[in-house]
């Protein structure tokens, strides 16, 4: 698989594995628990026999023990397609560079933002689950259909790696049609609360969403210097930062977040924030483990 400069990535989250929050309806046989029950040799509960049923699935040691038959069921389990649907917007496109202290890896959201959603992509496939993109830039939103097929990671990777964070398309369009399981990374601006309602509506339906909030290690500590902070998305929003507004600023930023993380948890979606210069194969591993689960293969 051509991977590029995410293979090394791609080596720490090998045998992590992303389970369903709650069971799925069935469809192709998959890893996750459906909310159907079929028959076979795991137990989880018993039927009695009906005609036609399959006399090798008889438990004859029950039937011997009660004169009674009963079929042994186990939960059918299914795979979960997947989208992971990304903010390309020009807030993504902060960088270091912009806070005036260049440095060497440029677009550090961005980046960060392309790490979560390949590793992502890769437990996800590797889990035998169809896996999709979108994508919402300055063009509108560019889709990937979910497919379980092979270099389906490696085609995800390609179309990141093309594009360049602008304009500010909404993301909540991705999840019209979306399959049972959404990933939305975003940096939450914008317009939050048309992607909000869009979330609680794939929940209600029975879907899974978690979003991943990206934040920059820059905007959580702005530079000492003073500055003068423009919103990417409206050139015409700016605002002086200097020493006597920094702690404010940082008050206000702080505050925000938490506003943010509560009001997604409260809609019934999994959140999780990663500040761009941490580990991705730590947020990931967070972000699969279920209760009860590690969410890593053993």
């Amino acid at each position: 698989m051509a991977v590029g400069p995410y293979g090394a990535l791609l080596e720490s989250v090998r045998g992590v594995q992303w389970p369903a929050r709650r069971p799925v309806l069935g469809g192709a046989p998959g890893a996750h628990l459906a909310r159907t029950r079929g028959v076979a040799s795991e137990f989880a509960e018993y039927r009695p026999y009906r005609q036609g049923d399959d006399p090798r699935r008889l438990d004859w040691k029950l039937l011997a023990r009660s004169d009674r038959a009963f079929i042994r069921l186990a939960p059918d389990r299914t795979v979960l397609g997947t989208l992971l649907a990304v903010d390309a917007s020009a807030s993504m496109a902060y960088a270091v560079e912009s806070a005036g202290e260049p440095g060497e890896h440029g677009w550090t959201k961005w980046r960060a933002a392309k790490e979560v959603v390949v590793a992502c992509a890769a437990v996800a496939h590797a889990g035998g689950d169809p896996v999709g993109l979108a994508v919402a830039a300055q063009g509108g939103l560019a889709r990937l259909s979910p497919r379980t097929r092979r270099g389906v990671v490696a085609e995800i990777a390609r179309t990141l790696d093309a594009t360049v964070p602008s304009g500010s398309a909404s993301l909540a369009n991705a999840l019209v049609g979306a399959p049972a399981r959404v990933l939305l990374v975003t940096d939450c601006l914008g317009d939050l609360e048309a992607l909000r309602r869009a979330a609680r509506a794939h929940v209600a339906a029975g879907g899974e969403v978690h979003v991943v909030h990206v934040v920059s290690r820059a905007e959580l500590e702005p530079p000492r210097a003073a500055m003068l902070a423009t919103d990417p998305e409206d050139a015409s929003t700016s605002r002086p930062l200097t020493a006597g507004t920094r702690g404010a600023y940082r008050a206000a930023f702080d505050a925000w977040r938490g506003e943010v993380a509560r009001a997604w948890r409260d809609d019934g979606v999994a959140y999780h924030e990663i500040v761009d210069d941490e580990p991705v194969d730590v947020l990931v591993r967070r972000l699969v483990a279920v209760p009860g689960g590690t969410g890593v293969r053993t």
